[in-house]
């Protein structure tokens, strides 16, 4: 992975949340007192999934590229 490619992959990020929080401000507050209300191996599994999901979608874009 390149400097060129973190910095990207950074800044997507940010395009991304950054358009959720413009868009839909009061959607993300009541996402996120449904995230309190779960138990915290819930939380815990949901970020894993994510971490899994991130990992693979970076290895498929790494074969295809």
């Amino acid at each position: 992975m390149t400097f060129q490619t973190l910095v990207l992959a950074i800044g997507l990020v940010l395009v991304f949340e950054g358009l959720v929080f413009a868009l839909a401000p009061r959607r993300i507050e009541d996402f996120l007192r449904l995230l309190a209300g779960l138990p915290i191996e819930a939380r815990r599994m949901i970020g894993l999934v994510a971490l899994v999901l991130g990992a693979g979608l970076v290895t498929v874009s790494q074969l295809l590229g």
